[in-house]
């Protein structure tokens, strides 16, 4: 018998620790930021719990959805279809906001269509990597129709700009190919492709050029291009192992443009310290390998479709942890990704917990798949 918790378990509890970890930072991170824009100080506090009730809710209604419309292809084909729209109308009609249209607003609400793409090119991949098994074993660089799915979503990102949703999209692609079984050999060319198209990206436009060396020497340029990551630097470094108080921080003092966004681990780095951002980092993870287990589960009981689109999410989770925490740390060049489950965002939020709520669904349904003999259905 096993003393170690479920990964179902396991998920639903690190989860609960996040979400309500991400409201008290939020409070104290947001305040000043609402009373500089005249508005009521708790704004932002009760907008992210509206928006974690509301994910809540779309997680149920997903939870309750059979699995079959999660693996059959003309409902991804739908999914599909919507995302292309909602991408061609944000291109259309959205405003821009520093220089990017990514979010379409309506009744009061914003959403970016790039959330919800991300989630969907994780059902696309998965699907594809079972019906056309050969050929992504064969060699992901062959499957031309899978392009077909990639490119007009590809495409319609980058003329946003939202180059950080592309890399989280295409390597969550990767990961799919990986464990459907693509040759690593693929993987060299893949890497030395996107590196040439990296470097001509950056060549081809000065703001990634300005963004690229606030990156590599984040204190060169504190009033300009290195602003927000010299500041979250500070931040940690304020910091130090236990932090200066909960409250206390002063970089959310419009020091750090609107700190419960993109930069709320800085602020937790300067309030709580090191263990405060360990301990969020460290429930992410627990997070992240939850869903792995239960994809590794679903495979071991042969159900490619929910094992693909399983270890798809947890990509998905892993990679915006991975450059959120890393563009706050100085690690990597900064990007409009939040911190899943943690930062503030409405679109980020609700579709992060439909994720888990297929999550969950795949998790309990799994046993009596195999049970019923269907596993080859899934």
């Amino acid at each position: 018998m096993s003393y170690l918790p479920s990964a179902r378990t396991t998920l639903i509890v690190c989860l609960g620790l996040l979400l309500s970890l991400s409201l008290l930072m939020i409070a104290s991170a947001s305040i000043p930021y609402a009373l500089s824009k005249g508005i009521y100080p708790m704004r932002f506090f009760w907008s992210q719990a509206l928006y974690m009730i509301i994910g809540m809710m779309a997680a149920a209604v997903v939870y309750h959805l059979p699995l079959k419309f999660y693996c059959r292809f003309n409902g991804i084909l739908a999914l599909w279809y919507m995302v292309v729209g909602m991408l061609i109308l944000t291109a259309l009609i959205a405003t821009p906001i520093n220089g990017a249209k990514r979010w379409l607003s309506f009744a009061g609400f914003s959403w970016q269509a790039a959330e919800f793409a991300k989630m969907v090119m994780v059902m696309v991949a998965s699907e594809y990597a079972v019906r056309r098994s050969a050929d992504m074993r064969d060699s992901i660089l062959t499957g031309w129709r899978l392009f077909v799915w990639y490119v007009p979503v590809l495409a319609l990102l980058i003329s946003q700009p939202d180059y950080g949703s592309v890399v989280v999209i295409v390597a969550t692609l990767l990961v799919i190919a990986w464990v459907a079984g693509s040759p690593l050999k693929d993987y060299v060319v893949i890497v030395m492709i996107t590196a040439l198209i990296i470097m001509l990206g950056i060549l081809l436009a000065g703001y990634r050029r300005e963004r690229l060396f606030s990156f590599l020497n984040p204190f060169d340029d504190m009033q300009n291009s290195d602003y927000q990551l010299s500041r979250s630097l500070i931040a940690f470094g304020r910091g130090q192992l236990t932090g200066v108080g909960y409250g206390d921080g002063i970089q959310k003092l419009s020091h750090l443009p609107e700190a419960h966004t993109d930069f709320i681990l800085a602020i937790t780095g300067e309030e709580l310290g090191f263990f405060g951002v360990s301990l969020v980092l460290l429930l992410e993870a627990l997070v992240v390998l939850s869903i792995s287990a239960i994809s590794y589960a679903a495979l071991k009981r042969r159900q490619l479709r929910l094992s693909y689109m399983t270890a798809g999410f947890a990509a998905v989770i892993f990679g915006q942890v991975l450059i959120n925490a890393g563009m706050n740390m100085g690690m990597l060049p900064t990007k409009g990704l939040t911190m899943p489950f943690y930062s503030y965002g409405g679109s980020s939020m609700l579709v992060s917990l439909m994720m888990i709520g297929m999550i969950l669904k795949i998790d309990k349904e799994s046993v009596n798949i195999e049970r019923a003999g269907q596993s080859r259905n899934y």
